[in-house]
């Protein structure tokens, strides 16, 4: 089965074509590199002649929601409209557990893509995720500034990207499913305590200090709207085996 991944050199795109090849099926990573303009669609229709499945896993790191709109819309439309035209039987999009109940910032961003893929005319797939594992060592790089690391009050619920490309290739492989349910991490977590541990982890000499966000993204991240609700799945790789099978080798 050839199966093309939007994003596939990402944090979880990486692990997801692994996955398809992995389990005997053919990869199509839809990438510059390889002729593919997601943004403006350049390229697109002529990569996804022959695949069977698309899954997009594409993301662009802004808090802004204008942002987020223009790039999700902007991807999600080119790439329904390529998949169309090339004949794919099944449209994959990752999005993330909340956002509708927190359309906020980024997340807004991801509720327009969402409508857009269930308003489409290709089959779909929807699987909603928690953060990643990988996602406090992205806050830490991202907020430090000298000595100091800003982190907002947060409780998350990290699952393994691993897992979650897992997920999607399962899904992909099968039949149109629509809105399927979300998957989570196998306990929630302080953002904060996760950030102290990737610091420990890796050596770095940080004062990690926890900060409430304004407005409604930061009110999202603090009273739970982030996290799973029944129905839902969860991974099974904690956040501390995450960061110690990443452990320095001898």
């Amino acid at each position: 089965m050839k199966i093309a991944v939007a994003g596939g050199t990402g944090t979880v795109g990486r692990h997801v074509v692994d996955v398809v090849r992995e389990r005997g099926h053919e990869a199509v990573v839809l990438s510059r590199s390889n002729g593919v303009d997601l943004v403006s669609g350049s390229g697109a229709a002529g990569a996804l002649q022959g695949v069977a499945a698309v899954v997009d896993v594409t993301s662009r790191q802004t808090m802004s929601a204008k942002a987020s709109v223009e790039f999700f819309t902007s991807v999600t439309r080119r790439l329904l409209a390529a998949g169309q035209e090339a004949g794919v039987g099944h449209h994959v999009a990752l999005s993330i557990v909340g956002v509708d109940r927190a359309p906020h910032g980024y997340y807004a961003g991801k509720v327009a893509q969402e409508r857009l893929v269930e308003s489409g005319a290709v089959p779909w797939t929807i699987l909603r995720a928690t953060q990643f594992h990988e996602f406090a060592g992205q806050l830490y790089g991202r907020t430090k500034r000298g000595p100091v690391v800003a982190v907002p009050r947060m409780k998350s619920e990290p699952v393994a990207a691993r897992e979650v490309a897992e997920r999607l290739v399962e899904l992909a492989t099968g039949a149109p499913a629509g809105r399927v349910p979300d998957l989570g991490g196998p306990r929630v977590e302080s953002m904060a305590a996760m950030v102290r541990a990737y610091a420990h982890h890796t050596g770095e000499k940080s004062l990690i200090v926890e900060v409430p966000l304004p407005g409604g993204t930061g009110r999202a991240m603090r009273d739970g709207s982030l996290l799973t609700q029944a129905p839902a799945d969860h991974g099974t790789l904690t956040y501390a085996t995450w960061l110690w099978l990443r452990r320095p080798t001898v």
